[in-house]
Formats: C-alpha cells, structure tokens, sequence
C-alpha cells in the first residue's frame, strides 16, 4: 500500500491537469485500495490502450494505458529499477539515473581518445541501430530472462501480466512505447546483449543506448568481422534484427552520426533535421521555457550559429 502512495506521487508531477488523471484524483483512495486489494488477492487485470501518434522527431505511435495501470507500472518500476540497475553495464545509458544522452556522447568522445592513442591514430567506430526494436521484444524471451533473475513466482506473474497486455500486431511480441516499465523491460532485455558484447566478443570500446550501439576500434577489419556475431546473437537470442540500413564503419573525420549530434574529432554539430526542427518550434512556439530548453541542448555541441537564428527568430516575436 505504501508503495503505490509513493507511486502516485511520482506519478502526478506534470499529469494534474490531465483529464483522465483528474478523474482517478476524485475517488483517489478508493482507487488505490481495489488496486491494493486486485494486487493482495492476485486478481489485478491489465486493461488495454489508447492509441495515438506523435512526430518527435520521427513519426511514433505511443500506446497509452490507463491511469490505474500507469500507477502499478509506477509501483513496479520503483521496486525494481534499483534492483536490475547494478545488473546492467556501466555503458548502457538510456533511460538510467544518471546516465542520458550526453554522458552517451561524453563517453564516446573519451573512448576516441582511448583508441586513437589522443588522435593520434585512426580510429574507426561501428554504428548500428535495432529495426523496429520495441515491437520485435519476444514477450516469450523477455519473460524467461525475467525468470532468471526473479525467484518470487507471484511477482513474475504480475509483470508477466504488463507484458501480454500488449502486442505489436503478433501475438507474443512487443512493448508500448507508452509504458514506464516498457523502458526497465528494454534495458533488461538488451542486457543480454551488452552481456554478450563484453564478456564473450570481449569488446572494450562499447556503448549503448536504447537500441543504438557503437563499437570503437583501430582495426577496420575486426569490426567487419564481429557484425555477424552480432547480429546472430541477437537473431537467435532475442529475435531482434539489425536495420540493414542503418550499419556502417567510419572514422570520426567523416562525421559519425550519434544520439541526435554529428560527432567529429574536436567538435560535434547537431543533425540539420533536428536543427530544423527546433526552428520550427520556436516559431510555432515562442516563449522563455522553449527558448531555455533548446538553448540548453544547443550548448553541447558547436552550434553558434543555429544559436544566433534561434534567437533572432524568439526577438521577432
């Protein structure tokens, strides 16, 4: 009981004006004491979704759940966030206390430095990104790793039960981008991964975030070599593929594309699609909290200049 008091705490910053969020308020203890007493008497349900789409930055379909189940997922997360956190590898950064999009970048451009002997010489990265990664997780897989590491069989069965409240359109596979646990299930699930990349090809030089990886090397040839350990690995074990598109070997001279900046050498520039999108947004929505944000994610890399047109277009308005 305490820990979904504490759950709806967490889950409320930001939600108050929400509709659907207000209506649970109305009758807030009633509605979690028949979640309390649903979870006691192992009778809880996992309702379904609602459906609707986003274009930030590339279109996404996002499955929402409702407020009584967002508040378990809440529940789950913070009992076992903590727990398989000390599992996972230092280099795994999405969705991590502490971790995030720019300590990625900060370790990418450490581990350039470590290979190229302080750019001294080339250093080549491999980049490659999971196809359809959320709706390809084997609900099947995910569940049995899940097994492995949890001994208390009602506990299994509760997230057994978030897992199959959904499917990408194949029964038995994928998560809601919607979910909070969906995040906690995908660093679990690609765990295995990671696992397999340090302890059995032995890679250094490795990061990963979400399902975007890079492996670093001075040998050109070795990473040509591991891609088809890599992606049987995750063929067989996890059922996931790599985007075909979207692997390729360059140097940091010719501008690596990762989490969202173009990284070279000494400086890293952002994507002109995301350049053009924070544009769009300050003309479409010209006020100081947009304009602190974007300032701020800007200061990362080398971009005076879309600073400069950022914020010429916010004193026109």
């Amino acid at each position: 009981m305490l820990n979904l008091l504490l759950a709806w705490e967490e889950f409320i910053r930001g939600k108050r004006n929400k509709k659907d969020v207000q209506e649970f308020y109305m009758n807030l203890m009633d509605n979690i004491l028949s979640l309390h007493y649903d979870l006691s008497n192992k009778t809880y349900s996992h309702g379904g979704y609602e459906e609707f789409n986003i274009s930030d930055p590339k279109p996404r379909i996002i499955n929402k759940a409702s407020v009584r189940d967002r508040l378990l997922h809440h529940a789950v997360y913070r009992i076992l966030y903590p727990f398989f956190d000390q599992k996972f590898i230092s280099d795994s950064f999405s969705c991590r206390d502490e971790k995030g999009t720019h300590r990625a970048l900060e370790r990418f451009t450490y581990f350039y430095g470590k290979v190229s002997r302080n750019k001294t010489r080339t250093s080549w990265v491999l980049k490659c990104d999971i196809k359809k990664f959320f709706h390809s997780i084997s609900h099947q897989t995910l569940s049995k790793i899940l097994e492995e590491c949890i001994p208390d069989r009602d506990i299994i069965n509760l997230l057994r039960e978030i897992i199959i409240s959904f499917n990408s359109g194949k029964a038995g596979v994928g998560l809601p981008l919607g979910n909070l646990t969906s995040q906690l299930f995908a660093n679990v699930y690609m765990n295995e991964f990671d696992q397999f990349v340090k302890h059995k090809l032995k890679v250094k030089y490795y990061i990963r975030y979400a399902d975007d990886f890079v492996i670093l090397s001075e040998n050109k040839s070795y990473l040509n070599e591991i891609i088809p350990a890599i992606s049987n690995f995750l063929q067989n074990n996890l059922s996931l593929t790599l985007h075909p598109d979207k692997i390729y070997i360059k140097t940091l001279y010719s501008g690596v594309d990762f989490l969202g900046w173009v990284n070279f050498p000494n400086h890293k520039t952002i994507r002109n699609r995301t350049k053009n999108r924070i544009l769009k947004r300050i003309k479409e929505n010209r006020n100081s909290k947009t304009l602190s944000s974007y300032i701020g994610l800007l200061k990362h890399g080398n971009t005076r200049t879309v600073k400069e047109r950022v914020l010429k277009l916010y004193a026109e308005s």
